[in-house]
């Protein structure tokens, strides 16, 4: 009965790992490019399956100051729905690698998010971004 009960959690152990794996290899990327003056992010995008833990909009690439010697920062800025706006902030005078999955409650639910980058030009000159570019859930 003893060497059944190991076989049996063996198998179970098995599908469940195999099974996530598939799950994740699933995850359908796609590229994404965009550049304003000042800044440019290239990379890629995939929504995760609610399976994969964390799960939510995966976003990876370079977020990169194209004018370092402007003293001004650059940004990916984020939203899901009416929510407040999230940012993921580079560094002045730098190439920053983004690895970052958007997973709080908002996400987890909604089927778009609306994102694009931004070089803040500071407080008397507004920001120059790119369009809004929105990103649908299959």
């Amino acid at each position: 009965m003893g060497k059944l009960r190991k076989s049996v959690t063996a198998a179970v152990v098995a599908g469940l790992f195999f099974g996530g794996a598939g799950s994740a290899a699933a995850t359908s990327w796609h590229e994404m490019n965009l550049a304003t003056a000042g800044a440019s992010f290239k990379g890629r995008w995939a929504w995760q399956s609610k399976e994969v833990v964390p799960s939510g909009l995966h976003v990876k690439g370079v977020l990169k100051d194209e004018k370092p010697n402007d003293g001004h920062n650059v940004y990916l800025r984020l939203r899901v729905y009416s929510y407040p706006w999230g940012e993921i902030r580079g560094v002045q005078r730098r190439a920053v690698t983004v690895d970052k999955v958007l997973s709080d409650g908002a996400v987890l639910v909604t089927k778009e998010v609306r994102m694009h980058l931004c070089r803040d030009r500071g407080s008397l000159r507004p920001d120059n971004c790119t369009p809004l570019r929105l990103f649908k859930r299959k």
